[in-house]
């Protein structure tokens, strides 16, 4: 696959700047796409572009902010707090995300001749998002080939890693410190490690712990 061109949903979060290194490892022509859906912080867009100029990917923003206005969430509206309950999806759940995210940048790949599609969902440790499902990605990379009669193929490199393993992934591909560094996961805003307080932070900390306790047994 490496003389083939790839699209990665990028956002500068831990997952899809694995997925931006695992694209580059694969793909001769990597693009990344971001989308500016009126998240609480435009730092989230600062950063996605700073690490793609620095990785030397060619980088697209493109205005997605209808999503704000149909679809009221605790990431686009300060006024709603960040909540977790158990049998429902949080109050981060953005509805319609994944799906116009995808579809957009199979429009964009196609202006490319881009057949690969690469996006950071994990039904593993997808925290009840329903647009992260395996079952949700092969049924959009079918409409999406009959919408547009070709032949993409969606990757997601992340589908079945629990955050642990995302890590190692990282390490794998030599971007350990890199992604523990500079990508921001913060629901707050804060890169790096971020607050520690927000579910995302004590997700990305759990399994970063976790792999470090695995890596410092192995190497004992």
């Amino acid at each position: 696959m490496k003389k083939e061109k790839a699209v990665v949903v990028f956002s500068g979060g831990q997952d899809s700047t694995t997925c931006l290194f695992w694209a580059k490892e694969r793909f001769e022509e990597v693009i990344a796409v971001t989308f500016d859906y009126g998240q609480r912080h435009k730092l989230e867009l600062e950063c996605a572009a700073e690490i793609a100029k620095e990785l030397q990917v060619s980088h697209h923003i493109l205005d997605m902010s209808l999503l704000n206005q149909l679809a009221p969430n605790a990431l686009t509206r300060t006024d709603i707090e960040i909540t977790e309950k158990e049998g429902e999806a949080p109050s981060t759940f953005v509805e319609g995300r994944n799906l116009l995210f995808l579809s957009f940048a199979a429009v964009l790949a196609k202006q490319y001749d881009a057949k690969h599609l690469i996006t950071g969902v994990c039904e593993t440790d997808f925290s009840g998002y329903p647009d992260c499902r395996d079952v949700f990605i092969k049924s959009l990379n079918v409409t999406l080939n009959l919408s547009m009669d070709t032949s993409f193929v969606i990757h997601t490199p992340l589908m079945w890693l629990d955050k642990a393993e995302t890590w190692e992934l990282a390490d794998q591909l030599g971007a350990f410190e890199y992604v523990r560094e500079r990508t921001l996961t913060c629901y707050n805003g804060i890169k790096g490690s971020g607050c520690g307080e927000c579910p995302a932070c004590k997700l990305r900390q759990r399994g970063l712990d976790q792999y470090l306790a695995k890596k410092g047994a192995v190497q004992s």
